[in-house]
């Protein structure tokens, strides 16, 4: 493995700590070598004790010494410049020593853990270094979002990046699919008779997909301001949370087979009028407010951000898929910084059952089931439907019937990025977007793109760090006669 960008955080926070749990689960080769490549200056040992010293900080769970020594000893580091022909000429002639003192059989994967401006400058300089060509050996690159600002720049990337690679060599890579939840999805829809012939547009009222945040941009404010929320968490979690909710069931699990599904879904979703986006999408920018009974500052306090910015730190948007499934049934997503909670969801709202059994009884309204499949920070699954309660009189009471992953499963120290190292060992690309997921996820939020820039939409709403969003948030549900659900209470630890 090598590791590109691998003096930044990313490395230190997520990749090693999901090595390292990789090897306790023992599904790492005694072959196994990493060569971390980054500008700043220092030797294997240095590294090495970095890494140490950085998981203590973000390891899982305590660290074995035997373990981190198994692993340390395979830590190699190049310092040089990702512009820089030599920096790639003595990288593979690293990678031929390595090879040699690990009796390894030359494959490579190559993960780009950098800034996007890299990524098809340092995968051009591979292949020109003839480190990309896949002699008897395999040779893959991970590539992080975002893939792309929008759809002409995700369609200039790829094609740059296929003047090099074959499409079976790039892995782009989306950590929310790293969660066991998120991996769940098709098992619980597609093997459980009681769920698999409800999950159309004859049971299902609408279906929401959250993924809110306490945090603030903190020390990312330089790229927030490029970048904004709608291009940082749509095209890549939220839509790839959807396709996994809406997708026909794919002929087998091989990775085309369910990707092509995927991208049938994303095809689907209507593509409104600059006026209509307009009027389905939300963005909203944070300003202070409380947190835990902390003050936290507004977005446009923080550090590299505009004193004047309008980058949005919330969107919701209403999506309409047209397929025979889903038609009529609307998705909302919603996503954002310095919300109520940390919490990541997907709640599905049953339609509600006929109400004439009920008209002579003291029960005034029949409520709607709802499944809630929690993806973050505790990973399971809610069902909430009608049961009497006790008593000489009829009345109905809301029932909630929680699953936890840990309660059944045991706790598995799991950064969210084991499952998808390694399957790009395995060359399993389930997990990872292809070419066309990733163009045709850009081309639905092109619409909203296009309204925000040509000014015809509403104003940037603004709302309180610590709530739920701007009030035009709950006025897009309102108009359809719907509200947000609050049920992230229903799964937190306690």
């Amino acid at each position: 493995m090598v590791i590109f960008g691998a003096a930044g955080d990313l490395t230190k926070r997520k990749l090693i700590p999901a090595l390292y749990n990789l090897k306790q689960s023992n599904l790492l080769s005694d072959n196994f070598a990493v060569i971390g490549v980054a500008r700043a200056v220092m030797d294997d040992a240095e590294f090495r004790n970095r890494l140490r010293n950085d998981m203590g900080e973000f390891a899982t769970e305590d660290v074995d010494p035997a373990a981190w020594q198994w692993l340390a000893e395979r830590l190699h580091y190049l310092s040089g410049d990702f512009d820089d022909d030599q920096t790639f000429a003595r990288l593979r002639e690293l990678l031929i020593k390595v090879n040699a003192e690990r009796n390894t059989q030359g494959n490579y994967f190559f993960y780009l853990a950098t800034a996007p401006d890299y990524f098809a400058r340092v995968v051009n300089r591979l292949g020109s270094a003839d480190l990309t060509e896949e002699n008897g050996n395999w040779r893959r690159v991970v590539i992080e979002k975002p893939f792309g600002r929008n759809l002409e720049s995700a369609q200039d990337l790829n094609q740059e990046l296929k003047q090099v690679l074959d499409e079976h060599q790039i892995y782009r890579i989306d950590h929310y699919l790293g969660k066991e939840t998120v991996q769940n999805i098709l098992i619980f829809r597609f093997s459980n008779g009681i769920f698999e012939p409800t999950w159309n547009r004859r049971y299902i009222d609408s279906v929401q997909i959250t993924a809110a945040e306490q945090v603030g941009v903190e020390q990312r404010g330089g790229y927030y301001e490029q970048a904004g929320t709608l291009r940082d968490m749509v095209p890549n979690h939220l839509l790839q949370l959807l396709t996994l909710t809406a997708m026909e069931p794919p002929a087998s699990f091989q990775a085309d087979a369910v990707r092509d599904e995927q991208t049938k879904i994303l095809r689907a979703i209507q593509r409104p009028s600059p006026e209509e986006a307009g009027q389905r999408a939300v963005r909203g920018q944070y300003e202070a407010g409380e947190i835990d009974g902390q003050a936290v500052s507004a977005y446009r306090s923080e550090p590299n951000v505009a004193p004047d910015s309008t980058v949005e730190t919330f969107v919701a948007l209403k999506l309409l898929i047209d397929n025979w499934r889903w038609a009529d049934v609307p998705f909302y997503l919603r996503t954002g910084k310095r919300l109520a909670a940390r919490d990541t969801e997907i709640s599905i709202k049953f339609r509600r059952a006929p109400f004439m059994l009920f008209r002579d009884t003291p029960v005034d309204r029949l409520s709607s089931n709802r499944l809630v499949l929690h993806i973050q920070p505790d990973e399971g699954i809610t069902l909430r439907f009608g049961a009497k309660v006790p008593g000489p009189t009829l009345k109905i009471g809301a029932v909630d019937m929680n699953f936890d992953y840990e309660d059944y499963f045991g706790k598995t120290p799991s950064t969210g990025y084991e499952r998808l190292l390694h399957d790009c060992m395995m060359g399993d690309a389930t997990l990872f977007q292809r070419a066309d997921q990733v163009e045709a996820a850009w081309s639905v939020v092109a619409p909203v793109q296009a309204a925000w820039q040509a000014g015809s939409t509403p104003a940037l709403a603004k709302y309180s760090a610590g709530t739920w969003g701007p009030k035009e948030a709950d006025e897009l549900l309102a108009r359809d006669e719907r509200a947000w659900e609050q049920t992230h209470d229903l799964h937190t630890r306690k």
